[in-house]
């Protein structure tokens, strides 16, 4: 199913305004569609630091209060200020490179682990109106370009010169491909019953939630997408009573700052997606439609951070069980009955 609507207003009404300055100026159209570009890829940029702000400092604050203390409370008014002192501390902490690294690979790797979860954002709808790119196979699209951030993960560990970033680089590889497997088997019941991968079209497809007619591929869903972003309790990769920081041991400054931007921008991305197909996206009473999305979506990053204060890390071998004998087969068996039901009952 084709679904066909009009992007944001606000940038329909900038991007002609740039085309009709061009036609001005005499400078070719194409010139004005790349400004645009970069005007939106500039401002994902900018939404996806300040969000990234947020969340670190509302993590700390949650940790914080589940275990009866009171977090940053000194730079500024009850620490709002401690994120900004934080970045300023990265930007000029000193960049250096290990004697054993492999140096190109070693620089690339933070940068290929931000890039694909940053080119996931394009597509998720946070309104009706409100995407930066209509992709017509949006969910594909964001299933496919999250993808390569564990290519960055091995680069990071097996540059770096360190067993333990080595081990850490391993472990995640297997535990992302190995996750992947569950999580998207859990969103093909969703397109299913909506009949189509347009991330828009999904959303206008529930009359009532999906999670009421999907909720086992929900809670697959969520437990998959928790491993993706190495999380507590599935922090293998990072596991500082093993291996001191796993993959990224060996970095620092700015370079860290990527690994730590990456990791927050997948998690929002992930609980974007499941507000997306399961939660209604935009849809509910009274509010505007993009404040309805984004408290759903905090709603399931909160999940998040009380899952990583409340459950004990799972062994690397427990691991492996939960994704390919437990989430694996009931994902599947999710999808069989769905199929069942819709041949057989209809929607």
């Amino acid at each position: 199913m084709n679904y066909i609507y009009e992007p944001a207003a606000a940038f329909a009404w900038c991007l002609e305004g740039l085309h009709r300055l061009c036609a001005w100026a005499g400078v070719p159209a194409w010139v004005g569609d790349w400004t645009g570009a970069l005007a939106v890829m500039f401002s994902l940029f900018g939404f996806a630091s300040v969000m990234v702000m947020i969340l670190v400092y509302g993590e700390r604050k949650v940790a914080a209060h589940m275990q009866a203390r009171l977090g940053p409370m000194r730079v500024g008014w009850h620490g709002l200020l401690q994120v900004i002192a934080d970045v300023i501390k990265l930007m000029f902490k000193e960049a250096f490179v290990p004697a054993e690294a492999d140096n190109w690979i070693y620089r690339a790797a933070p940068y290929v682990v931000f890039v694909p979860g940053f080119m996931a954002l394009i597509a998720i709808p946070m309104a009706k109106n409100v995407i930066p790119a209509q992709v017509n196979l949006g969910l594909l699209y964001v299933l496919a370009v999250s993808t390569p951030g564990v290519i960055g993960i091995l680069m990071a560990g097996w540059s770096s010169g360190n067993k333990y970033s080595l081990l850490g680089g391993m472990r995640s590889a297997a535990q992302m491909v190995s996750y992947e497997v569950p999580l998207v088997l859990s969103v093909l019941g969703v397109i299913m019953l909506s009949e189509s991968m347009d991330l828009h079209a999904i959303v206008e497809a529930q009359k009532v939630p999906f999670i009421l007619y999907q909720p086992l591929a929900f809670v697959i869903f969520l437990i998959a997408a928790v491993a993706e972003t190495n999380r507590n309790p599935f922090d293998i990769p990072e596991a500082e009573s093993e291996l001191t920081a796993g993959f990224h041991t060996e970095y620092g400054g700015v370079r860290f700052a990527y690994f730590f931007l990456a990791e927050y921008v997948n998690m929002f991305v992930l609980s974007a997606l499941a507000v997306t197909l399961f939660l209604g996206g935009w849809k509910g009473p009274f509010l505007p439609g993009w404040l309805w999305y984004l408290g759903k979506t905090f709603a399931l990053l909160f999940l998040f951070m009380w899952f990583r204060w409340t459950f004990p890390r799972l062994r690397a071998d427990q691991l492996m069980n939960l994704g390919w004998k437990v989430l694996t087969p009931l994902a599947f068996l999710n999808l069989i009955v769905t199929a069942l039901v819709l041949v057989f009952i209809g929607k």
